[in-house]
């Protein structure tokens, strides 16, 4: 038995597969659509495709395909969001009491 890895018609990888078969000569018989070179064990591939003339497998997924796999960023938390209408706040009350001088001193 040998691994094989099968590909579709875009050629990424779909599987990894058993080849079990032989020929007349006791080759193994690889099916269509497959290849013995193991893609990269590469976490920073997304999507491995397969160059049939140049027998190597490359990335063949797209930067906007790669971003929508990113997790989206998370809303403001409750306290993040007080923190933020305090300190709002804190500004008007300031700008307020200057206001408010002013207005005493005339």
């Amino acid at each position: 038995m040998i691994q094989a890895y099968e590909y579709n018609h875009q050629y990424e990888l779909v599987r990894p597969i058993e080849v079990f078969e032989r020929d007349d000569e006791g080759k193994y018989i690889i099916p269509e659509q497959c290849t013995t070179i193991a893609p990269p064990n590469n976490p920073s591939f997304y999507k491995a495709a397969f160059n049939v003339e140049k027998q190597q497998w490359y990335e063949s997924a797209t930067q906007e395909y790669i971003d929508s796999l990113k997790p989206s960023p998370l809303p403001p938390s409750d306290i993040e969001l007080l923190k933020k209408q305090n300190a709002l706040l804190s500004k008007q009350l300031t700008h307020l009491l200057a206001m408010f001088k002013g207005a005493e001193s005339e």
